[in-house]
């Protein structure tokens, strides 16, 4: 029996008969759920390799050896112990050295436990399901109920596969970058990171443009393509691995000049419901403009501003009481106090009606005619298309990296996806399980390959 029960431990981890039957059914599911991620099936027959695919099969590759690793030291402890001290040892005859062994398991216990919920929510992601599964995936021996589930049923199958097309986007990484000009916005961003447990996750990669003055710039992408922490990383509020230049001035190493350079209107207006107009005006001029601006000079840029937006009818009026499209503008033209080189708005055009939001973007037109670049995200493009110059489209590609899919003139996008609408861009390169067409991938790299030859 003690060769029965160590051979019991040697593949399922376990010498208990109950927990070894879970671990069976667990190793069972994983069989077939490998196949559909492009791993054979008879690796989850393999301790170590088993655990290894598993993290490559979840998009968490720098896992992969350390689980693999805990799971074989786990298995050759547990081993180790039933044959040289036995299963029954009472609190007494404990050694040091049964000590330190229970002290090394605990913490290859705890780390595996860490490891494998990285794991496990990388598989959520990988399979599109809601953040709910993760509480079958978690409790011992039940992993086996989710891991059968998606083995066997064909409902849930995997965005991509381990050695698929990730090793093509791979090749795409840092080739050329934008010239960077003397006058407009150049971007070359190599990496944007973030570390979520303990693990470094790339949210953007390789993204490279030149943006000339004057233009007036759409931003396209699906849920969680990167477009906030795109903007983010271009007004340098989250920097990444990168270089911004407008009009030939760093944005990073210069920050603290650049900073007045840019605006940027959030969907949400911050704004006090109870001031006035004209004094949320003069609040904004104060903390945007020099400290040794007259005050003659700032009411006299207060009520320019109020005239190109059309609020000086309003001055006196409260905020609460504005419209939806008086709001906007007032937004707006906060961040145009400063003159700034650069707009970024951010769904400005939310909670308005059609013909609000037609004039909205009328004025974002005449500002952008006036030399400045404004980069604009909406979800509902087309109704102001024609007024844009250029569309930015980024897509989320198989490894769940925000990426460049195309940066170019409205005409040159249409015949780059083939699709007349922006909103069937969106679609083209929205994955499957979000209403998309699941072609992220294929833009990628096509525009890649048309930028770089």
């Amino acid at each position: 029996m003690p060769v029965v029960r160590i051979l019991m431990t040697l593949f399922t981890g376990t010498s208990d008969i109950v927990p070894a039957i879970f671990v069976v059914l667990y190793m069972a599911g994983l069989f077939m759920m490998f196949p559909k991620s492009g791993v054979k099936n008879w690796h989850a027959l393999i301790p170590g390799l088993r655990e290894y695919q598993l993290a490559r099969c979840a998009g968490c590759e720098s896992d992969a050896p350390k689980l693999a690793f805990i799971s074989l030291a786990m298995i050759a402890l547990s081993i180790g112990y039933r044959i040289f001290r036995g299963p029954d040892i009472s609190a007494e005859q404990l050694s040091t050295s049964d000590i330190v062994m229970t002290i090394v398991i605990i913490s290859l216990t705890l780390t595996s436990f860490l490891l494998y919920i990285r794991v496990y929510n990388g598989l959520i992601e990988v399979y599109g399901v809601r953040k709910a599964w993760l509480w079958l995936w978690i409790p011992p021996y039940l992993e086996c109920i989710p891991a059968l589930i998606w083995g066997f049923s064909s409902k849930y199958q995997p965005g991509w596969k381990v050695d698929d097309i990730k090793a093509e986007l791979a090749k795409l990484v840092h080739q050329g970058s934008a010239t960077v000009m003397d006058e407009g916005l150049t971007v070359n961003l190599k990496e944007r990171t973030v570390t979520e447990n303990f693990q470094k996750k790339v949210l953007l990669r390789d993204i490279h443009m030149a943006i000339p003055q004057g233009h007036l710039v759409l931003l396209l992408g699906g849920s969680g393509a990167g477009k906030t922490t795109f903007v983010n990383a271009v007004n340098g509020y989250e920097k990444a691995d990168a270089e911004v230049m407008l009009n030939g001035q760093n944005v990073y190493t210069q920050y603290d000049q650049m900073i007045h350079e840019m605006g940027f209107v959030p969907q949400s207006e911050m704004m006090r419901g109870k001031n006035t107009v004209l004094n949320t005006l003069m609040d904004s001029a104060k903390l945007r403009l020099p400290i040794d601006v007259p005050a003659e000079d700032l009411k006299s840029r207060v009520d320019e501003v109020m005239e190109i937006f059309g609020l000086t009818p309003v001055q006196n009026h409260l905020v609460e009481k504005l419209s939806g499209g008086q709001k906007k503008r007032l937004s707006i033209g906060m961040e145009m106090i400063s003159n700034p080189a650069l707009f970024i708005l951010d769904e400005p055009d939310s909670g308005l009606d059609g013909v609000m939001a037609r004039a909205l973007f009328e004025q974002l037109r005449k500002i952008a005619d006036t030399g400045r670049i404004v980069i604009v995200i909406t979800h509902t493009p087309d109704r102001v298309v024609d007024l844009f110059d250029d569309v930015i489209v980024l897509a989320k590609d198989s490894a769940r990296t925000g990426r460049l899919a195309f940066y170019g003139s409205i005409e040159e996008a249409r015949r780059f996806f083939g699709r007349e609408k922006m909103e069937d861009i969106v679609k083209a390169v929205n994955r499957k399980e979000e209403g998309g067409d699941g072609l992220a991938d294929e833009f990628v790299m096509k525009y890649a390959e048309v930028q770089h030859g």
